[in-house]
């Protein structure tokens, strides 16, 4: 049956992820990629990004599982990219260039109205007005058999989670600390929303968990 999941979610020591004051130059936050590091060195990595190269280990494994099996994506409209308000007009295309990473349709949640964005290598950008559960209709509709990952940014994540619409939860936990940023689990009862700890296994760049919800 298909799921909704978080995969390949970054989360500094004292529970951050991303830093503070996001913006073109740092699409992560201050200090955001340092929580990525484990993220950047592999293959799956260089892959998404049409390079050679990368390294091929239990951080390119679970790599490369947070990309497998989705029919679409859900983002925010802070992960498209660093634009407040009201679309000053077409121009901005989001962080990846014209071949983003996602080759699915990928719905990005907005309060503000925009024609759907065709990119190249079977992204397709869908500019979502009603809600997270209205988006997260759409992309079941569209994935078919496949899951839904909802990409992020934390606030996305988190909306997700308190609706109890999230199925499956992999993070990666950096060994960061970043002092201040998007805070992931604040007055999130993870146990309560009916997760548990399924697998974990530690390198020396992270230590990956996942938790999945019991399905009544």
């Amino acid at each position: 049956m298909p799921k909704v999941r978080v995969a390949g979610f970054s989360v500094s020591l004292d529970g951050f992820s991303a830093g503070i004051e996001q913006s073109l130059g740092d699409p992560l936050g201050k200090r955001g990629t340092e929580i990525f590091q484990w993220f950047f060195r592999t293959k799956s990595f260089c892959a998404m990004h049409g390079q050679e190269g990368g390294v091929v280990d239990t951080d390119d494994e679970f790599a490369r599982r947070a990309m497998e099996n989705f029919g679409a994506f859900i983002l925010g409209r802070n992960m498209f990219g660093p634009l407040r308000g009201p679309w000053p007009d077409h121009s901005w295309n989001g962080w990846w260039g014209d071949n983003p990473p996602y080759h699915a349709p990928t719905f990005v949640l907005t309060h503000y109205e925009r024609d759907p964005l065709v990119m190249e290598g079977g992204t397709t950008f869908y500019f979502v007005t009603g809600g997270i559960e209205e988006a997260l209709r759409l992309a079941k509709e569209t994935a078919g058999d496949k899951d839904v990952k909802i990409g992020g940014g934390v606030s996305t994540v988190r909306q997700y989670l308190r609706a109890g619409l999230i199925d499956s939860l992999q993070f990666a936990l950096a060994p960061v600390v970043l002092g201040q940023g998007e805070a992931l689990f604040t007055d999130l009862d993870l146990p309560a929303l009916g997760f548990s700890v399924t697998e974990h296994k530690a390198t020396e760049h992270a230590t990956h968990i996942v938790l999945e919800k019991v399905r009544n």
